[in-house]
């Protein structure tokens, strides 16, 4: 990329933690959505040895790469549909939040961008519908820079089955932190934009998850109970041997 395109302003269309983790030196969020993909957790995501240098807090490394975690990636909508995927049809919509990046510091958030999306995510462009709002009804569509792993990348995953994926996020995690708070955060971030904005694939894994985690719960609730009880038990028998002795 030129040095004159670089320097000039653009906006940014977040559909995963840039959600709720914006680039910096943004002056403007406006939430809103595009058509023509489809938003799916295929995308494999962890922090390899050759960006290690120069990782920053802000990325998202939630595996490693002998476990890698998974993260949200969109697929061409006419792609998708030549593939086999295990969850429903998707809404047509794919809502996120677009930021602003004033020419000021573009030079700068490009660099940060290249470096927080490096693995795996490819630039492309799209038109960004903003949510209508009271003051702007018929708002107008906006130019928007958007990374996306593609499917030729290499931690593209394809279509998987969604509780054998659910099973997989809840068990990686990497230097960020657990793969199922990118999930459970996604979520909420996605709820907060806008009575439309949910996304049943993101809200699907997110149910999965949590039964996973209630049933290990209980069954360690369970085992502790027996185990609990069992000394009770030998307690009490213990103390009525005393007092039929005394």
């Amino acid at each position: 990329m030129e040095d004159s395109q670089k320097a000039e302003d653009f906006w940014l269309f977040g559909y995963g933690s840039l959600i709720w983790k914006p680039p910096p030196h943004f002056d403007e969020r406006v939430p809103g959505y595009i058509e023509g993909y489809v938003r799916r957790f295929w995308q494999a995501r962890y922090l390899s040895y050759h960006t290690a240098s120069i990782k920053t807090n802000t990325q998202d490394h939630r595996g490693t790469p002998e476990a890698p975690g998974r993260v949200a990636t969109l697929i061409d909508r006419a792609h998708w549909e030549t593939l086999t995927d295990h969850h429903n049809a998707p809404a047509e919509r794919v809502w996120g939040a677009a930021y602003h990046i004033p020419s000021s510091h573009a030079a700068e958030v490009r660099d940060y961008l290249d470096i927080r999306e490096i693995n795996g995510y490819s630039i492309q462009y799209t038109p960004f519908h903003p949510a209508p709002t009271a003051e702007n009804p018929n708002p107008s569509p906006i130019h928007c820079m958007v990374f996306i792993g593609l499917p030729e990348n290499d931690q593209f995953v394809g279509p998987q089955d969604p509780q054998a994926l659910a099973e997989h996020i809840l068990k990686s995690r990497g230097p960020s932190g657990e793969n199922k708070e990118y999930l459970y955060m996604l979520e909420t971030a996605l709820l907060g934009l806008s009575e439309e904005s949910g996304d049943d694939h993101i809200t699907d894994l997110v149910r999965r998850c949590r039964e996973i985690e209630a049933r290990a719960a209980g069954s360690l609730t369970a085992e502790r109970d027996q185990q609990f009880g069992s000394k009770l038990h030998q307690v009490g028998s213990t103390e009525e041997q005393e007092e039929v002795e005394k």
